[in-house]
């Protein structure tokens, strides 16, 4: 029995080993990168806070500003001073639609799809951009019959919470791809 499922384990681990299949490392970051502030036009934004989660676990000293920092910033801006500079994740904008698109034979919407899209830029603390400003669109289909909308607004809930956690995973994995990117360009030292 043991002996059993040691052979079906090891050739699991053989199966997948054959094919390609390696979990996803953490997400690349540039070594100079310094603090990073995840700032959104939403005080209490949630894609917000799962991306300073998403930068910590990756190795970022990120966080969201806090009314101290923005106090900070309107006083020096209003005095002409100048602070130093931080790493900005910058969420432009974030837009939920929802989209009818199945309709019964009385004409009312059964079916919908839910869209989220988010406008981002990632800034480094010099002002260049490390992701210039771009737009992640995301979408979920989910059932609301009309007659019967017990739960819809639950159900909209969980997929709403579903597509932030993915929004957040792939604004990660974009920053990711430029940051790996980069490294693999570096031109050639003729010396």
């Amino acid at each position: 029995m043991i002996r059993t499922r040691f052979l079906a384990a090891a050739a699991l681990a053989l199966l997948l080993a054959g094919c390609g299949f390696h979990l996803r490392s953490r997400i690349a970051l540039p070594s100079d990168l310094g603090p990073v502030l995840v700032r959104s036009s939403s005080t209490y934004s949630d894609l917000a806070f799962k991306l300073v989660r998403g930068l910590q676990v990756a190795g970022a000293d990120a966080r969201t500003p806090t009314t101290a920092d923005l106090e900070t910033e309107k006083t020096a801006a209003a005095s002409g001073e100048t602070l130093p500079k931080k790493a900005e994740l910058v969420i432009v904008s974030e837009r939920w639609g929802d989209l009818p698109i199945a309709v019964d034979a009385l004409g009312r919407a059964q079916e919908f799809s839910l869209r989220y899209a988010v406008v981002f830029v990632f800034r480094k603390a010099d002002g260049t951009d490390l992701v210039p400003q771009q737009v992640v669109e995301l979408s979920r289909d989910y059932v609301s019959p009309p007659e019967n909308a017990t739960g819809t607004t639950t159900e909209r809930e969980i997929l709403a919470d579903e597509l932030r956690r993915e929004m957040s995973a792939s604004i990660l994995r974009r920053v990711d791809g430029v940051v790996r990117a980069g490294q693999m360009v570096k031109p050639a030292d003729g010396t």
